[in-house]
């Protein structure tokens, strides 16, 4: 093999590329065998995976056809009393870490010390690529719901929490307005299904946590490269918040927007890990709006 040093960052890439050229982006496609409900994916100790480890494991159950959301390395497997079986593959994920080190250029005469980050992979399989597992580790993931097209409740609460100011009027465009900071959805009865109309707000509410009086990552006016990456971040971002809420994720079938990501990620190996890091944070900020406790929902 050579010792040649391990790019993550572009493996990561090369994958998704792949995945996107053969016309199932993961966050496109998330369910866990194609049949079964999404699912995020979780640790052996049922720690939800986030960012990219999201992606990667979820476009590799895609191919697969994995069905159970766990995943753990060859010793997690052995200690639960578990067999990977003979022959199979282990994926990469990325592990996040820091050391410290002693600061060589402190004053001298004073200690000091720095964090340096690194990123590293493990290898990790798939529940279903493991014998002898506990019981709850092969449990399939619930399907997501059919909501009919009718509103519901629980999910209008929740968007609501979030403080976001959302207009229906009959308009047929669901968009979110920097410059004014709301979001505009069609009326849920023009939707083929519930569903559709929740997981295109998701879209439009990643859209508006990003903007401005939020966390500032999206620009009111936006250059075409900008505008790309910010609608690749609500892709994925809608992605995760769907599948957190049980509705199927709704996605631009745009052969533009595929192939100025693939342009993108072709060019900086960086980009689709920057785009689920701000697709992760999003989320998690919307998450501590709804769960911000007394919210006014009047205001």
């Amino acid at each position: 093999m050579g010792n040649a040093k391990f790019d993550v960052k572009q493996h990561v890439t090369d994958t998704i590329i792949a995945q996107i050229e053969d016309g199932t982006p993961p966050w496109r496609r998330p369910w866990t065998g194609g049949t079964v409900g999404a699912s995020f994916p979780l640790r052996h100790n049922g720690e939800a995976y986030k960012g990219i480890n999201v992606l990667m494991l979820w476009a590799t159950a895609h191919v697969k056809g994995y069905n159970s959301a766990r995943w753990m390395t060859f010793r997690q497997a052995a200690e639960l009393g578990g067999n990977v079986i003979k022959g199979q593959r282990a994926t990469k994920s990325v592990f996040y870490g820091s050391i410290e080190r002693e600061d060589e250029s402190a004053p001298e005469g004073e200690e000091g010390k720095r964090q340096i980050r690194f990123a590293r992979t493990n290898n990790v399989f798939n529940a279903d690529q493991i014998e002898g597992l506990p019981a709850e580790y092969y449990i399939r993931p619930e399907p997501p719901r059919d909501l009919g097209t009718e509103a519901d409740s629980e999910l209008d609460k929740f968007f609501a929490r979030t403080g976001a100011e959302i207009r229906t009027t009959d308009d047929p465009r669901a968009y979110y307005h920097p410059a004014k900071d709301f979001i505009h959805m069609p009326p849920v009865a023009t939707f083929f299904s519930a569903s559709g109309f929740y997981g295109t707000l998701a879209h439009e509410l990643t859209h508006w946590v990003c903007g401005p009086n939020r966390l500032a990552t999206q620009k009111v006016h936006a250059n075409k490269k900008e505008y790309a990456f910010d609608e690749l971040v609500a892709e994925i971002g809608a992605c995760f918040l769907a599948v957190q809420l049980g509705v199927e994720p709704q996605f631009d079938q745009s052969a533009a927007y595929i192939e100025g990501w693939l342009d993108a990620l072709k060019a900086d190996k960086e980009m689709i890990f920057k785009a689920a890091a701000e697709a992760q944070k999003a989320v998690d900020m919307i998450n501590a709006l709804v769960s911000e406790p007394d919210k006014q929902m009047a205001a």
